[in-house]
């Protein structure tokens, strides 16, 4: 899916690269240039704006799962201190439960550790899109710079090119 997002946006790309080249002579944007400029500006912002929905509902569940395991751990706590309040009888009980609080313990340390892992991933990768973003912001800055010249360019060659014609006359 990721994928298919790229390409859209490079395709979005390549078509205001494309629309770029058809600039009025006077070097002012035509109506499509501004139209899929603010489509690609929409884009980019819609983007982003899920990236940090996706942000906020991943720490949420973060949350959410921290949250039960602490819970999960006072409950196992208090059934603990119960058990050992009982008599010899319950003996094995208690070590039963014990043990199992135990292993849930060592399931609990992992399981943080990988949250703690994909966060850092994702501040990354966001951190890492934003860049490109910004890169790409330039760079189409920078293009239509360049295609400005150019009609400048163009348009000049040409007056010098009618101005010859008409002395030829």
């Amino acid at each position: 899916m990721q994928n298919q997002q790229q390409q859209q946006q490079l395709q979005t790309l390549m078509q205001a690269g494309q629309i770029s080249g058809s600039l009025s002579f006077n070097g002012n944007l035509s109506k499509e240039d501004e139209e899929m400029s603010k489509s690609a500006l929409s884009t980019f912002k819609a983007k982003e704006e899920e990236i940090e929905k996706k942000k906020l509902e991943v720490k949420e569940k973060v949350q959410a799962q921290l949250g039960r395991i602490e819970e999960e751990t006072r409950r196992l706590a208090i059934i603990r201190e119960e058990l050992e309040a009982l008599a010899d009888p319950m003996k094995k009980e208690v070590q039963m439960v014990r043990k199992r609080i135990d292993a849930v313990n060592k399931e609990l340390k992992p399981l943080g550790q990988t949250c703690q892992k994909k966060e850092r991933e994702y501040k990354e990768a966001l951190e890492s899109f934003n860049e490109k973003h910004k890169e790409k912001v330039q760079l189409i800055s920078r293009l239509m710079e360049l295609v400005g010249e150019s009609e400048k360019m163009r348009m000049k060659k040409l007056e010098e090119l009618s101005k010859s014609i008409e002395t030829i006359r």
